[in-house]
């Protein structure tokens, strides 16, 4: 079982940045691909980022390539986004997921999931 709590989110200006960071606790974290989704209102979660094992491989949404960033430390259980150039449309609650596979990661179905933090760029 792997437990994931997100923070970091809020409100910010279109322009400004967040850094959003999950925490994970229960087993091994370094066996865990990461990844982060999003959902805005009224839409279907999409996927945003996903790191491998050791941070060496990213992957990105087109919507945010160039702007956000995913990094992990495996020493600290942690994993972040870095979300710059933020827009309205990033408007959205943020989702961690873990899961062994990176390719089912991404799919959207990992086997674990956080509870979300929500984060609002105002125009």
């Amino acid at each position: 079982q792997v437990q994931l709590v997100e923070s970091g989110g809020g409100l910010v200006q279109a322009g400004g940045s967040l850094r959003l960071f999950c925490a994970a606790s229960g087993r091994t974290f370094s066996m865990y691909a990461m990844g982060w989704f999003r959902q805005a209102p009224g839409k279907e979660r999409e996927f945003v980022a996903s790191i491998s094992l050791t941070g060496a491989i990213k992957y990105y949404a087109d919507s945010v390539k160039g702007r956000f960033t995913v990094s992990r430390d495996n020493a600290k259980n942690t994993v972040y986004l870095q979300m710059n150039s933020l827009a309205p449309e990033d408007t959205a609650v943020y989702y961690c997921a873990a899961d062994p596979d990176t390719r089912r990661l991404r799919v959207g179905s990992p086997d674990y999931w956080g509870q979300g933090t929500q984060v609002t760029v105002s125009s």
